[in-house]
């Protein structure tokens, strides 16, 4: 293993202790000097890497710089995230492109997405298994349990994509939808047979239980496949024009740094995931885009659509907001 043998150790369970983590419905919107009709924002975020950019401008005053007062809200995936977000109980979400198009689909909500936040890179979404498990290669996971951090949804259309390159059908699996926390506990109990994980998991597990890499499900078709990104509703953007406004300009600043500067990401990294410093220096990092790029996004429609995950060809050009000038 590459990790193995050079990793400081790092939890298997991420724990939280972010403050500021009540509902949207607690916010200020009274105007302010700076016309904004909002000044503090509830944001639904996950224990990930993904989310990086929100810490960094948080710590270098971004946010405050623009008026806005941002409190994190952590949600398990963005399964959970969505209904949170068409209640009113956060503002903006971190939102998987696979869920938000699902959820944009079956009309949930009129969807819009703020900022880019993460496009994957070799090794940063891997189905890993126990070390001593007689799984060696793809192909042996038919008719194995495979934990996902929720059913329908990137986790399994990364996974989907690997199988089908390997010979298999998604069929011949049996998905288990887990929050990425819980999945190391339930690999290491023979609960599972395989997992699913992203970072800091993904680096965890294999340093603190041995487990062994399989599949790098980022690649081929899936390869530099845009992740996620900042999502809000088409009603809280009309409501709240210059709020959100504010938020895009103090992200992407903060989208470029880390993408620029790994130690800026590291630095971070431990503050809301109580992962070690030492192991936030090791762990496999995707990028950080600062732009929305239709093209890029649309692809996630596409093969949302190839593998019928869409029933029909969706745009995604018109749920993409324009950066303020």
């Amino acid at each position: 293993m590459r990790r193995i043998g050079r990793r400081s150790a790092i939890g298997l369970v991420v724990a939280l202790t972010l403050t500021g983590c009540g509902g949207a419905n607690t916010s200020t919107e009274s105007g302010t000097g700076n016309g904004l009709e909002k000044t503090t924002l509830t944001v639904g975020v996950l224990p990930i890497a993904d989310v990086a950019a929100l810490f960094i401008a948080q710590q270098r005053g971004f946010f405050k710089a623009e008026g806005l007062t941002v409190n994190p809200q952590i949600v398990a995936s963005t399964v959970v995230a969505i209904p949170k977000l068409v209640s009113g109980a956060v503002d903006i979400t971190l939102g998987n492109y696979f869920s938000v198009l699902s959820a944009q689909e079956k009309q949930m909500a009129k969807f819009r997405i703020l900022a880019d936040t993460f496009q994957a890179k070799p090794d940063v979404f891997d189905i890993v298994v126990k070390n001593d498990s007689p799984i060696k290669s793809v192909k042996d996971l038919k008719g194995k349990k495979i934990s996902v951090a929720s059913l329908n949804s990137i986790g399994t259309l990364a996974v989907d994509s690997t199988l089908r390159v390997n010979g298999l059908d998604p069929k011949d699996v049996q998905y288990v939808p887990m929050a990425f926390p819980d999945a190391p506990g339930k690999l290491a109990a023979g609960q599972t047979d395989a997992a699913w994980l992203t970072e800091p998991f993904l680096t965890g597990v294999q340093k603190d239980m041995g487990a062994r890499k399989i599949a790098d499900t980022m690649t081929g078709a899936m390869a530099d496949f845009p992740i996620a990104g900042w999502t809000t509703t088409d009603s809280v953007l009309q409501k709240y024009p210059k709020t959100m406004a504010a938020f895009q300009r103090a992200i992407v600043k903060a989208q470029q740094i880390a993408d620029s500067d790994r130690e800026a990401v590291e630095k971070v990294l431990p503050s809301y995931t109580k992962i070690t410093p030492e192991a936030a220096s090791v762990i496999t990092l995707g990028s950080y885009p600062s732009s929305l790029n239709p093209t890029r996004i649309q692809r996630v429609a596409d093969i949302m659509l190839e593998y019928g995950y869409l029933k029909s060809k969706m745009d995604v050009t018109p749920l993409l907001v324009p950066m303020p000038q």
